[in-house]
């Protein structure tokens, strides 16, 4: 079985060029890398990928043995508004 650790997902910037978000894992965590300096405008279907990108790579993490914390990143439960 192949594990994938990285997707892309298309989606269009304000100015409607093609662009690409990635989400990939990294030790425990889902991380998600939008177009430098840009907004990534999704279309439904676009939107469908992103999910199921997410839905997998949570998926992975989950099967990842445990790591220690990060001690720079907040607790699940932090509250996170200024």
């Amino acid at each position: 079985m192949v594990v994938r650790d990285e997707w892309a997902v298309s989606c269009r910037d304000l100015a409607g060029r093609r662009r690409a978000l990635s989400v990939f894992v990294s030790a425990d965590r889902v991380v998600l890398i939008a177009p430098p300096g840009e907004a990534a405008v999704l279309s439904t279907l676009d939107v469908g990928r992103l999910r199921a990108a997410l839905r997998d790579a949570v998926i992975q993490v989950g099967d990842a043995p445990d790591l220690p914390d990060d001690p720079g990143a907040p607790e699940a439960d932090d509250d996170l508004t200024p």
